[in-house]
């Protein structure tokens, strides 16, 4: 029961320190004169991987390179086969083709490249600060295309408002980091005993327990989208979050807390991650959207794939 009641702290602690973080950050950049366009691209967007970031560079420093890397590779299967299957099944959900070739293809080429560095380099620092340059470009690059797109959209989602004092936002956005840090160490210390507790690895705990807790705030953000038939919004948020996990996460976690990729999941789960995003194209080219079909095969293969690891743990 206490090894339940701290895993439920940490998620808790982590989806509430993101929340408080992600809306002081916004908060703080609407304050300094920031574009939205920016804030999206920057502030948001490592403000919601914050959970998975913490969890990953905890696990790592703490020797626990299963449950570090099991969840930026559990993080990236959960978020298209479970996230955007939900979100699927609840409204079919339209594919712009800007953001497939951009993002989708992008998040298979980075998955690919990430397979090859677990099968035959290590995850070090010079590997770290590859893969954050890569993100340093990706983001470059994005901005300069979403900054040429239309009317200049709001990727915050956040109503124009007056920001609150400038105490209260910093106030708010340390109370969001302590939440997020604690968080992710009562969620570590609960995986390692969960997974000493249930006789299975910690890679596997990594891979689905960790993993999906980490990705609430994606999952959260998906359905809501989903529900409000602003369904094109989930398959951005997934896209972009896939991309985040490998080059700003798995970077992070190199450059702070160098770590071997655990030969399980660089032969097994890091493929099939890629093979996931690969399976993502082709059901997003065919017709241009995911259709409930379409969701019904993602879910259907994350139970697959879940039940597949349990097993044989």
């Amino acid at each position: 029961m206490e090894l339940l009641l701290l895993l439920a702290g940490g998620l808790v602690l982590l989806i509430l320190g993101g929340e408080f973080f992600v809306r002081a950050a916004v908060a703080l950049s609407v304050k300094l004169g920031v574009s939205p366009l920016l804030i999206g691209l920057t502030v948001v967007a490592f403000g919601t991987s914050l959970p998975e970031l913490v969890t990953s560079v905890q696990a790592s420093l703490l020797g626990s390179p299963g449950i570090a890397l099991g969840n930026i590779v559990g993080s990236n299967i959960a978020n298209i086969l479970l996230i955007l299957g939900i979100s699927a099944l609840l409204c079919p959900v339209p594919v712009a083709r800007a953001a497939l070739l951009r993002d989708g293809v992008l998040g298979a080429v980075v998955m690919g490249g990430f397979v090859l560095l677990g099968l035959f380099w290590t995850l070090d620092r010079a590997a770290g600060g590859l893969l954050v340059a890569g993100l340093v470009g990706y983001l470059i690059f994005a901005w300069s295309q979403e900054k040429r797109a239309a009317d200049g959209p709001d990727l915050t989602g956040e109503p124009v408002r007056v920001p609150p004092p400038l105490w209260r936002t910093l106030l708010l956005l340390s109370a969001g980091l302590v939440m997020i840090v604690l968080g992710g160490r009562f969620l570590v210390d609960a995986g390692v005993s969960l997974s000493r507790t249930l006789g299975v690895t910690e890679e596997v705990i990594g891979l689905t327990v960790v993993a999906v807790g980490t990705s609430l705030p994606e999952l959260v953000t998906s359905v809501i989208a989903a529900i409000r038939r602003q369904a094109d919004v989930a398959l951005g948020n997934v896209l972009g979050s896939n991309i985040y996990n490998i080059l700003g996460i798995g970077g992070a976690t190199g450059l702070i807390a160098p770590t071997i990729v655990p030969d399980a999941i660089a032969r097994f789960d890091a493929p099939v991650a890629l093979a996931v995003a690969l399976l993502l194209l082709v059901l997003a080219r065919l017709r241009w959207k995911l259709s409930r079909w379409d969701g019904a095969l993602l879910v259907g293969c994350y139970v697959l794939y879940v039940w597949w690891l349990w097993p044989t743990a």
